[in-house]
């Protein structure tokens, strides 16, 4: 059994450009898994580091966009979401409007702008007042 409120499925560039600090307190009561950029183990590494972590979980990779979305959603399980890519399908978007648990998806590819975190802060912030 988990103990974090939500997950968080990003590419590297998420974390790995966020102001210092930033993704390790944003995720204080969540998990990260990361789909990997062109970049690979590199990347990961980057991530790792800028969470000051020993390990970080990976989404596995799919042949097409369709079976990646259905990986991040099985993933998912049953807590609430952020997830960021570079576009969703009217799929996940449905998906994501129906499900239980809070969702937030961020069409992003690479860094998050200051509002985008901003975004990101908000939907953790409440799932935290939830928690309380």
């Amino acid at each position: 059994m988990t103990s974090s409120l939500f997950r968080l499925v990003c590419g590297p560039a998420v974390l790995t450009t966020a102001p210092e600090g930033w993704a390790t307190e944003m995720l204080r009561d969540g998990e990260v898994a990361i789909v990997p950029d062109a970049a690979g183990l590199a990347s990961i590494h980057e991530v790792a580091r800028a969470l000051d972590a020993t390990a970080v979980a990976v989404v596995r990779g799919e042949a097409d966009a369709a079976a990646q979305e259905r990986t991040v959603i099985a993933h998912a399980g049953s807590l609430a979401l952020v997830w960021v890519a570079a576009g969703f399908s009217d799929e996940a978007r449905a998906w994501a409007q129906k499900r239980a648990p809070m969702t937030l998806l961020i069409d992003a590819d690479g860094a998050l702008s200051q509002d985008e975190r901003r975004r990101v802060e908000r939907f953790v912030a409440i799932l935290s007042g939830q928690a309380a």
